[in-house]
């Protein structure tokens, strides 16, 4: 059964030093102006959002055939879910009014707003799923299903090997038309300020893996190796997990 998720502005709204990075302008001459232009994209930001979530438990055989074909071969996601206890497909979205402000910012030639308000959702769609996957945490904690030895870690089709086209089979059986999100021929999520994948709960030594694949070359943050790191901090243990550094 779907779980729906509303989210607080408070917990998907990015700091404007967030949307300064994202931006490339943390630390740039003009800092002062850059951040005026942050604090004014976030307020509008704040107008224009409307994020919500979904996840949906999923067995290990579903998965497998889910995932069977969609993905570069030999990923860290096919060495890990096979040692899940608990996996969960999940979208989140931002809602089309903020995308369709953004559009409106580029079509009046205010491109530094308009950037500014990009950076914003981008940062703030990634929160909303980092959010999602925290209520889920949350979910297995109170159904006795998280142990003390166990990490949580979200991955989504375009990265880690999981092609693209993993979507189709991910929006079959989610069916995340009921938050608002839609899926192009070309796999292209619609709001765009969407975020989808699987939530995987394991025991923590399955996180183990190393950055080395052909396709981590093309990779731009190699996030997981911090997302790794808090699993064996012990954030997951905690009830002030966010409060946690």
């Amino acid at each position: 059964m779907s779980t729906r998720v509303e989210f607080p502005l408070s917990q998907v709204t990015p700091e404007p030093e967030q949307v300064l990075t994202a931006l490339g302008a943390a630390g740039a001459p003009n800092s002062g102006r850059h951040l005026r232009l942050a604090v004014e994209a976030i307020a509008l930001y704040r107008k224009r959002v409307q994020p919500l979530g979904v996840w949906n438990p999923i067995g290990l055989d579903e998965f497998e055939k889910l995932y069977a074909g969609q993905n570069a071969g030999f990923t860290p996601l096919g060495q890990i879910y096979p040692r899940a206890r608990s996996l969960a497909l999940f979208a989140v979205t931002l809602g089309e009014p903020i995308r369709d402000e953004i559009d409106s910012r580029f079509q009046a030639a205010d491109f530094a707003l308009g950037a500014a308000l990009d950076a914003a959702a981008s940062e703030g769609a990634e929160l909303a799923a980092s959010e999602l996957e925290w209520r889920y945490v949350e979910h297995l904690r109170a159904s006795g299903e998280l142990t003390t030895d166990m990490g949580v870690m979200r991955f989504s089709p375009g990265y880690c090997g999981w092609q693209t086209c993993g979507q189709r089979n991910l929006f079959s059986h989610l069916q995340p038309a009921d938050i608002g999100i839609s899926l192009s021929a070309s796999c292209l999520m619609y709001p765009l300020k969407s975020v989808s994948g699987v939530i995987v709960a394991a025991g923590r030594g399955a996180f183990l893996f190393a950055d080395d694949f052909p396709f981590c070359g093309d990779c731009q943050t190699r996030s997981c190796r911090e997302r790794i790191a808090a699993i064996f901090g012990g954030l997951h243990d905690t009830q002030d997990m966010r409060e946690q550094p």
